[in-house]
C-alpha cells in the first residue's frame, strides 16, 4: 500500500504534457531521455535520504515535522507559507488547466475542428478551469471525498494508459495503424547534439524543471509514516520500488512519444499534450479522444487530492499558532476545514487569472531595481507550463531543505548501528543530492526567470512576516494533540 500510495501520488499530468516543454528546450531525443532518467536517479537518492529522517521521526506532517524540528519553528512557518502561496496552490491551478484543456481537445475532436481551431477561446477554457476548481472545493468542503475504489480506479487507469503508450510502437511496428496505415517510426533523430561544444546546457537545466514536475509528489509517504507497519522495512522499500516503477514507467512512454511523434509537432503552441498527439497519430480522433479521457481520469485524482490535504496544513498550522485561528476552524454542519479550503481555492483561482493575463500579455514590466521583470511571455509560453515552473522552484527549495535536514539530524542523533534505517553512502548520498538540486534552482534564474523571483518575492514576504509578527511566540498549549484529536484523517 505504501508503494502505491508513492506511485500514485507521483504521476498525474506530468508525464502526458511535460514532454512537449522538455521537447522545446532539448530537441534531441537522447538529452530529453536523460533529463527523465536523470531526475529519476536524483528523486530515488532523495528518497533514499528522505526514508531515514522518516522512520527517525514518523509523525504526521511530513515536511512541516522535518523543517521543524531540524532548523526550528521559522521553518515550518516557511514551509506552510510557501505550500500555500506556491506549491499547493499552483499546483491546483495546473491540474485544474490540464483537466479543462484535454476537455477541450475531446470537444474539438467531437466538433471535426482542426486541432489549430477552438471550440473555446482562451478566456473560455480559462473560466472552466476556474469552474472546476470552485465545484471541487465545494464538494470538499462539503466533506464529500472520493472513495478509496475510485482511487484504485484513478491509480489503474494512469497505469494501464502509461503501459499502453509504451506498447503500442512495438505491437505496430510489425504491422499497420488503424488511423494512418503503413507505420514508419522514424522520429528519434537527432538522437545527439552534433557539436556537443554549442550545447546550451542552461536549457538542459530548463528540461529538468518539467521533469522534476512529473516526479513531483515521490515525498508523500511522510505525511503518513507512522500509520505505516514496519517503517525500518516498509518505508525504504516503498520508495524505492515506487520511484524505480515510476521512472521505468516514464522512460518507456517518452520513448514511444518520440518515436510516434515527431518534435516539431509535439512543440506546435496550442498544441494538445504528447499523450493525446500519442493517440492522433495511431488511432486518429478517437485515439486522442480516449488519450484526453486518460489524461483528464489522472488529473482529477490528483486534483482532488491537492484540494483535500492542502487545507489540512493551513488547519494545523492555525492550530499552532502559526496562522490565522480561523483557519484552524470547522465548519459547524459538514465538520471539515472549510475556511481553509475556501482560501486555498480563491489564491488558487487568482493563479488561474494572474498566469492567463501574462500569457496574453496583459500585464507589465515590473523594475526590480538592479533589474527589469518583463512579465510579458513570448508567444509559445503554456499557462500549465509557467504554474508548474513555478510550483518547482519553492517545492524543490524547501524539500532540498528536508533532504539536507539529515545533516542537523544525524549531528543531533547521532549514527549508531540501533537506528532503524540509515542512508547508504553518507554524506555523499545527501551532499550530491543538495548540490545537484541547488544547481537548478540556480539555473531557473537565467530560464525561468519569471517565476523563480515571483517565488523568492513571496518566501521573502513569508520571513518578513515570521519576524515581525511570530518569532518568540510560543506554540499554544496541547496544539500538536488538538490537531491529532481534531484531524485524525491525517
Amino acid at each position: 500500500m505504501a508503494t502505491a500510495l508513492v506511485i500514485g501520488t507521483v504521476i498525474g499530468s506530468g508525464v502526458f504534457k511535460k514532454p512537449s516543454a522538455v521537447a522545446k528546450d532539448v530537441p534531441e531525443f537522447g538529452l530529453a531521455i536523460a533529463a527523465w532518467i536523470l531526475v529519476g536517479v536524483l528523486a530515488l537518492m532523495g528518497a533514499l535520504v528522505l526514508a531515514e529522517i522518516a522512520v527517525l521521526l514518523p509523525r504526521a506532517g511530513g515536511n512541516y515535522v522535518f523543517l521543524r524540528e531540524a532548523y526550528g519553528r521559522w521553518a515550518g512557518f516557511l514551509w506552510g507559507w510557501v505550500e500555500f502561496w506556491i506549491i499547493r496552490s499552483a499546483s491546483i491551478a495546473a491540474l485544474a488547466t490540464i483537466f479543462a484543456d484535454s476537455l477541450h481537445d475531446i470537444l474539438r475532436e467531437v466538433s471535426s475542428l482542426p486541432t489549430d481551431q477552438e471550440v473555446l477561446t482562451f478566456w473560455q477554457r480559462k473560466g472552466l478551469t476556474i469552474g472546476v476548481i470552485a465545484v471541487l472545493a465545494c464538494v470538499n468542503a462539503r466533506g464529500t471525498l472520493l472513495s478509496g475504489g475510485l482511487q484504485v480506479v484513478v491509480t489503474s487507469v494512469k497505469v494501464i494508459a502509461l503501459v499502453c503508450i509504451a506498447l503500442l510502437p512495438f505491437v505496430f511496428m510489425a504491422g499497420v495503424s488503424p488511423h494512418t496505415g503503413a507505420v514508419t517510426f522514424n522520429n528519434l533523430a537527432p538522437v545527439w547534439p552534433a557539436d556537443w561544444l554549442r550545447v546550451d546546457w542552461s536549457r538542459f537545466g530548463g528540461a529538468l524543471v518539467g521533469v522534476l514536475w512529473a516526479y513531483h509528489g515521490w515525498m508523500n509517504i511522510a505525511p503518513v509514516a507512522e500509520e505505516v507497519r514496519d517503517p525500518r522495512r516498509n518505508i525504504p522499500l516503498s520508495l524505492l520500488v515506487g520511484t524505480l516503477t515510476v521512472m521505468a514507467v516514464y522512460v518507456a512512454a517518452n520513448f514511444a512519444y518520440y518515436l510516434v511523434v515527431p518534435v516539431p509537432v509535439m512543440t506546435v503552441r496550442d498544441a494538445p499534450p504528447a499523450a493525446a498527439l500519442f493517440g492522433l497519430r495511431l488511432f486518429g480522433p478517437l485515439g486522442m479522444m480516449i488519450a484526453s479521457g486518460a489524461i483528464m481520469t489522472s488529473v482529477f485524482g490528483s486534483l482532488n487530492g491537492n484540494l483535500l490535504v492542502g487545507p489540512r496544513l493551513l488547519f494545523a498550522m492555525g492550530r499552532d499558532g502559526l496562522a490565522p485561528q480561523l483557519l484552524s476552524r470547522l465548519h459547524a454542519r459538514w465538520h471539515t476545514p472549510a475556511w481553509a479550503t475556501g482560501i486555498f481555492a480563491c489564491w488558487s483561482i487568482l493563479l488561474v487569472v494572474i498566469t492567463g493575463m501574462m500569457v496574453q500579455n496583459l500585464m507589465p514590466v515590473i523594475d526590480l531595481g538592479w533589474s527589469k521583470l518583463n512579465l510579458n511571455l513570448d508567444a509559445t509560453t503554456d499557462p500549465f507550463d509557467l504554474l508548474t515552473n513555478y510550483v518547482i522552484f519553492g517545492a524543490t527549495a524547501f524539500e532540498t531543505l528536508a533532504v539536507a535536514s539529515i545533516f542537523v539530524l544525524r549531528h543531533r542523533h547521532g549514527t549508531g548501528a540501533e537506528a532503524p534505517y540509515r542512508s547508504p553512502l553518507y554524506p555523499w548520498l545527501p551532499l550530491v543530492y543538495v548540490l545537484a538540486m541547488g544547481a537548478v534552482l540556480v539555473n531557473m534564474f537565467w530560464t525561468k526567470r519569471t517565476e523563480a523571483y515571483a517565488a523568492v518575492g513571496f518566501i521573502a514576504v513569508g520571513a518578513a512576516i515570521y519576524a515581525l509578527l511570530l518569532a518568540g511566540k510560543n506554540p499554544p498549549t496541547g496544539a500538536e494533540d488538538a490537531i491529532a484529536d481534531a484531524n485524525p484523517g491525517c
